[in-house]
């Protein structure tokens, strides 16, 4: 919460027992969530990211589930539940860039999700796919799969600046992509901080 006016009531709460916390926390959230309600007339509230980029909300419904990256979840109506989603593929949770856990947005209602930089979507047909770079992989819908595919040839692995393996997703379905990995960010900045030996 950023900010909120006098009559928004806030409750912690575990929102599904201990299991479902703990899936949350597995999937880079807190085990607990603030529930907001008003009292009287309607009321304002606000949420802000953590990393400069932009927030978006999707519809979720059954069929129009959501999977994104950890952390990505920022708030949502009240029938929208958080779990997490593993990757069903050991390679892929090894070296698609991230990990083996995600987070999956399902339920009914509104949810609000946040990307680090500007974001991209893209519809893919069946069948279609998309290369991109470990780590910039916001979101997809949950119709998309998700691989990974070695960088061919030697030099292109070993002098190309890009990395052994790129996450390949297949359609149907919507990706979303930021450009801004939070970690990409940080060791561009951690150059210029200088050293205390």
């Amino acid at each position: 919460m950023a900010w909120m006016t006098p009559n928004m009531k806030m409750e912690t709460i575990s929102n599904g027992g201990v299991g479902k916390a703990l899936g949350r926390a597995f999937s880079g959230e807190t085990l607990f969530l603030n529930h907001y309600t008003t009292e009287g007339k309607s009321g304002i509230i606000s949420f802000a990211s953590a990393f400069p980029g932009c927030i978006r909300a999707f519809e979720i419904a059954p069929g129009n589930e959501l999977i994104t990256q950890r952390s990505a979840f920022l708030a949502s109506t009240a029938g929208v539940q958080m779990s997490a989603y593993v990757q069903k593929q050991m390679s892929t949770g090894l070296f698609g860039g991230k990990g083996f856990v995600m987070q999956r947005l399902s339920g009914n209602g509104t949810a609000f999700v946040e990307f680090d930089g500007y974001v991209k979507e893209y519809g893919l047909a069946a069948g279609e796919d998309m290369i991109v770079s470990t780590r910039y992989l916001a979101a997809m819908t949950e119709t998309c799969t998700m691989g990974v595919q070695s960088v061919k040839g030697l030099k292109n692995k070993f002098m190309g600046g890009e990395g052994l393996f790129n996450t390949i997703i297949t359609g149907p379905g919507h990706i979303w992509l930021n450009t801004m990995p939070i970690a990409k960010m940080a060791s561009s900045i951690a150059r210029y901080i200088p050293r205390s030996d």
